[in-house]
């Protein structure tokens, strides 16, 4: 049985910087950024805030969505995430509500 999968974009704030992931299990990965040990980047930047989660039935079409997603320009990726949050608010507390 196949796995699902998330792409997600951390951010430090409103319109700041932003990282694309992907990820089998979104709970656990948050906690590794907001850890210090998930991506380099994230923790250069201080992205400690989940900012858009999408769901995927099967981890490779997240892998592939994340890699389109990489090489989007920056309003694309803006307005993709205000669509869904236009505060930037954190949803991770969301993840376990």
């Amino acid at each position: 049985m196949r796995k699902g999968g998330w792409v997600y974009i951390m951010a430090d704030r409103y319109r700041g910087a932003i990282y694309i992931g992907v990820t089998a299990y979104l709970a656990a990965r948050i906690m590794q950024h907001r850890s210090g040990e998930g991506s380099d980047f994230c923790k250069r930047y201080g992205l400690f805030r989940l900012v858009y989660a999408e769901p995927h039935d099967d981890i490779r079409g997240a892998i592939v969505r994340e890699k389109a997603m990489k090489k989007w320009k920056r309003d694309w990726k803006i307005r993709l995430i205000e669509e869904q949050n236009p505060d930037w608010l954190d949803l991770f507390d969301m993840l376990n509500a």
